[in-house]
C-alpha cells in the first residue's frame, strides 16, 4: 500500500521533474536546430557547474519518481506486500541514481 509519505515524494519528484524536462527538451531542440552534434554539445557541458547541478537534480528526481512508481505497479499487478517490495523499491532507486550519476559525471567532468 502506498503510504502518505511515498505519495508526497512521488508528487514532489514530478513537480521537480516537470520544469527540468521542459528545459532539457528546449535545450536539445535549440542545439539540434543550431547544427550542433553530440561532441560539440559535450564540449560545451564539460566543467559546467550549472549543467552538473541541473542534471544531478534531474537524476535524483527521476530515481525517486521511478522507484516509487515501480513499487506501485508491482504492488497492484502482483499483490506483493512484503519486505521484498521495500527492498525492490530501494534497489531500483539506487540503481537509477547510480547509473544516472555516472552519466552526469561523464557529461560534465
Amino acid at each position: 500500500m502506498l503510504t502518505v509519505r511515498m505519495h508526497f515524494f512521488q508528487r514532489l519528484s514530478a513537480l521537480v521533474m516537470a520544469p527540468l524536462v521542459l528545459v532539457h527538451l528546449a535545450t536539445m531542440i535549440y542545439a539540434i536546430q543550431s547544427g550542433l552534434d553530440a561532441s560539440e554539445i559535450l564540449a560545451r557541458t564539460q566543467g559546467s557547474l550549472f549543467w552538473g547541478m541541473f542534471y544531478g537534480l534531474f537524476v535524483i528526481a527521476v530515481a525517486v519518481h521511478a522507484a516509487i512508481g515501480l513499487r506501485v505497479v508491482v504492488y497492484e499487478w502482483l499483490k506483493v506486500a512484503c519486505a521484498g517490495l521495500e527492498v525492490f523499491t530501494i534497489s531500483v532507486g539506487i540503481l537509477v541514481l547510480g547509473y544516472g550519476g555516472r552519466a552526469v559525471v561523464a557529461v560534465v567532468f
